[in-house]
């Protein structure tokens, strides 16, 4: 048997691209061209409509705390007063520190993927947004990394919570799971996802919130959702 170039089995790719596929079809396809070793994730990006009528575009950033968890392994700091270290540390976060952690943070020596911060620390914390604001690590109470029961607010992250939020352009991206999951569970998380956004939709802009779906894996080729 002949073997296809790259090119040729690109343009296949962009032949089965122009049809209109369902999401479930998309799922099948994307994890059927995960072809690297590791176990890549499933991402989704939508284009939005953020224009509103009134007062500019609007920002969208919330969490959505997906049925069957996104697969991504985070490692999580808890920055708490000294009197909530042991709960801290039973809450199963890998990072846990008072004022040391935070002499950590400022020096910019720090590896740790979330941050979850009890309100009593924020005033502490504060003058390091520029540290932690780049890297998307500023506690902050609608996304949950703001909370008083610890060991709730780090079993939602590393259960499947993910952050959501627009860019300048006004698109959305994150991850739906990974390359691991059944198709049926990529349907699920897939669904739940698109409706959360959906419900974040302001009464000031007019016509469709979300505007195109398209779905990748970490090293793969993205397809347009065309249908439910």
């Amino acid at each position: 048997m002949r073997k296809r170039s790259k090119r040729y089995k690109l343009l296949l790719n962009s032949k089965i691209k122009e049809k209109k596929l369902k999401a479930v079809e998309v799922i099948d396809l994307v994890k059927k061209n995960s072809n690297s070793k590791f176990d890549e994730s499933i991402d989704i990006s939508l284009r939005m409509n953020i224009k509103q009528s009134k007062g500019g575009d609007f920002s969208l950033r919330t969490v959505v705390k997906l049925p069957n968890g996104s697969g991504k392994k985070e490692k999580i700091a808890v920055l708490c007063d000294p009197d909530k270290i042991e709960e801290a540390k039973k809450s199963g976060a890998e990072v846990v520190g008072s004022d040391d952690l935070i002499e950590k943070i400022a020096s910019g020596k720090f590896d740790f993927t979330k941050l979850i911060c009890t309100p009593a620390m924020m005033g502490k914390i504060g003058k390091h947004g520029k540290v932690l604001g780049p890297k998307g690590l500023m506690p902050n109470p609608k996304l949950g990394t703001v909370s008083t029961n610890l060991a709730k607010s780090v079993k939602d992250i590393k259960t499947g919570l993910v952050e959501i939020r627009n860019d300048k352009d006004g698109n959305l991206a994150s991850t739906i799971g990974r390359k691991s999951f059944s198709t049926e569970k990529l349907l699920e998380n897939y669904n739940f996802f698109i409706e959360s956004v959906k419900k974040e939709k302001p009464d000031t802009i007019k016509g469709e919130f979300i505007k195109g779906t398209y779905l990748t894996s970490t090293m793969g080729i993205s397809y347009k959702v065309g249908g439910k």
